[in-house]
């Protein structure tokens, strides 16, 4: 690194053909799937399902892809540039979060068979409670996917110089058309190209930076050196931003929201002809995953390694930290024909399938939950298809339209776990009650849900106010500019020096702004739960019959059934403080 990093590299023509030729085919999947296979997308089972006849390969890859994101491959590299490696962590609960998913929620979904998600919270409770998750949901996913579109624009705007709300458009234009087309199969064997593409572009990276840094255990000298390297830091202070126990408890809560209920998940296990090989495609699910957010965490590491003696945000090379890994490409391997056009087609790759899974989801929630029930005759086949498309297309321009407000928050990563918690926690919680508490009524359900959104919904966007106000400052790992220019750090040292000495410090933030965002999921979970318990309690008193497909296998062994007209049913009579089975 030297001071020629001045000079802004962009695109050459080869770049801007692999970016093309991978939207190319992204299109094509889908003009394929809608016109040319033997199976067309011309009825709901197989525009939302698949036929539930997917393989494991391409769902595997399919949701690796999803739950990677343009926002981990950006935002993961600036996370262990800035605060440090603790983040990391969070693979620590992956498996946990896999055998609670296996196990204990997944085979509720499909001994019940259900196209939506929130379907369930209809025959464990009741219509209201449906409407409230199918609520959180679409809430949710029109407040990530935004995100998810202004990662990869962000990137390219960068290596480009072309205004990313001009970028914006037209790659989600994309992304619209072969979802629209070609439903859940097309939206899976995109996302399985994608993943090939985002991990080849991280490979060819890191290999190339590790080089050019001086070898591994170089990158890693300079991140001790500086102060990056913390995996364990068993501060239990809950405004601490990441601990060892803020990253594992978060992430379990988080990730068992994010796949053990979420409608993008389990609409893609369900496609899978056993729940055996759902289980199965969990499991390469867990490991895609470690393999992915590390490499994207040693990314970070070798970013500093490289500009450990002179930090390009400070510098003035680029504005966010976000930038830092799309800088670093057209910096050091700009030279090489095609690889930064690989690597942007790879952070466009991980955001448009994570784009179209949200969008072929939300379309299955709001046709399934919202539009179905109240038709007074049920649709044809065609009909149900073109209006899902019609659906798509709608929900795909509104997210587009809301990528202008992102620009406003801070790093990816903390706004966007900040956002998703407050429907994950309430989620989660309203989950639990059906599959894991007998005793839990709609009221309670309804209650718990309601209240603990409101309250993480409060702490998420006032911490994120305080933040973009700088109220809110989370210690960073010390950066350094004794390696640029010698006429520039003088100039830097002439306007910090200079500063007015008599500024006065922010107000301390309110108590609850400053709790760790990753404790966002956690506590929105525990509230809906508590709160759907006590307000169970009180409403508990009528006899309610319950089929025990509803509950997780984890307990349905505590459960006594009684034959009522050839089927299976839990007989529960609530009376006050507990539920009494027979």
């Amino acid at each position: 690194m030297d001071e020629e990093s001045d000079v802004k590299r962009y695109f050459e023509v080869f770049d801007y053909v692999v970016f093309a030729f991978m939207l190319v085919i992204s299109a094509l999947i889908g003009v394929y799937f809608a016109f040319f296979a033997k199976v067309k997308q011309d009825t709901t089972s197989e525009y939302l399902m698949g036929g539930k006849t997917m393989g494991i390969f391409p769902i595997s890859m399919s949701l690796i892809a999803s739950y990677i994101s343009g926002i981990s491959v950006l935002g993961l590299p600036a996370e262990m540039y800035t605060y440090g490696t603790q983040f990391w962590m969070t693979l620590s609960s992956e498996i946990l979060v896999a055998l609670l998913m296996a196990y204990a929620v997944l085979p509720v979904f499909y001994d019940l068979q259900l196209t939506s998600t929130y379907e369930y919270l209809n025959l464990r409770f009741n219509n209201t409670v449906r409407l409230l998750g199918t609520t959180l949901f679409l809430t949710k996913m029109l407040l990530y996917i935004p995100i998810v579109i202004y990662v990869p624009a962000l990137a390219f705007s960068q290596v480009t110089g072309i205004n990313l709300h001009l970028v914006t458009p037209v790659v989600c234009v994309v992304c619209i058309f072969y979802t629209t087309l070609g439903g859940l199969k097309a939206v899976v064997w995109t996302d399985t190209i994608q993943t090939l593409i985002m991990f080849t572009a991280l490979v060819i990276t890191v290999v190339i930076g590790t080089i050019k840094v001086g070898g591994i255990s170089e990158v890693w000298q300079r991140n001790i050196d500086g102060e990056r390297i913390e995996f364990f830091n068993m501060d239990i202070n809950p405004t601490v931003r990441h601990s060892f126990w803020t990253v594992t408890i978060g992430n379990l809560f988080y990730w068992l929201a994010s796949c053990s209920i979420n409608q993008a998940m389990v609409q893609r296990c369900l496609a899978m002809p056993t729940l055996r090989s759902a289980r199965i495609t969990i499991w390469i699910l867990v490991v895609g995953l470690w393999i992915l957010v590390s490499m994207c965490c040693y990314m970070g590491l070798v970013i500093y390694a490289y500009y450990h003696k002179c930090d390009p945000v400070t510098r003035g090379w680029i504005h966010k930290s976000d930038q830092l890994l799309p800088y670093f490409i057209m910096d050091t391997v700009g030279n090489i024909p095609g690889l930064p056009g690989m690597f942007v087609s790879g952070v466009f790759s991980a955001a448009l399938s994570s784009m179209s899974t949200g969008l072929n989801s939300m379309t299955g929630v709001i046709f399934e939950d919202l539009i179905k029930p109240h038709l007074r005759e049920p649709l044809t086949e065609s009909q149900a298809s073109l209006l899902m498309k019609i659906i798509v297309v709608i929900i795909g321009f509104v997210c587009v339209a809301l990528v202008f407000v992102v620009e406003k928050l801070g790093t990816l990563i903390q706004a966007a776990g900040s956002i998703g918690a407050i429907t994950a926690g309430p989620l989660l919680g309203v989950f639990c009650l059906g599959m894991f508490f007998p005793g839990a009524t709609p009221e309670g359900a309804l209650t718990g849900g309601l209240l603990s959104g409101a309250l993480i919904t409060w702490i998420s966007v006032g911490s994120q106010a305080q933040i973009a106000q700088g109220v809110i400052r989370f210690p960073q790992k010390p950066i350094s500019v004794e390696g640029c220019s010698a006429d520039w750090v003088a100039e830097y040292l002439r306007i910090t020096l200079s500063a007015d000495p008599h500024q006065k410090p922010p107000e301390p933030a309110f108590a609850l702004y400053r709790l760790s965002y990753m404790y966002y999921t956690p506590v929105g979970t525990i509230v809906a739960i508590v709160v759907g318990l006590i307000i169970s309690y009180f409403t508990g008193n009528k006899d309610k019959k319950i089929s025990p497909k509803v509950f997780s296998p984890i307990i349905r062994p505590l459960l006594v059934t009684e034959e009522v007209s050839k089927n299976d049913v839990v007989h529960l009579k609530i009376l006050n403080d507990k539920s009494i089975i027979r």
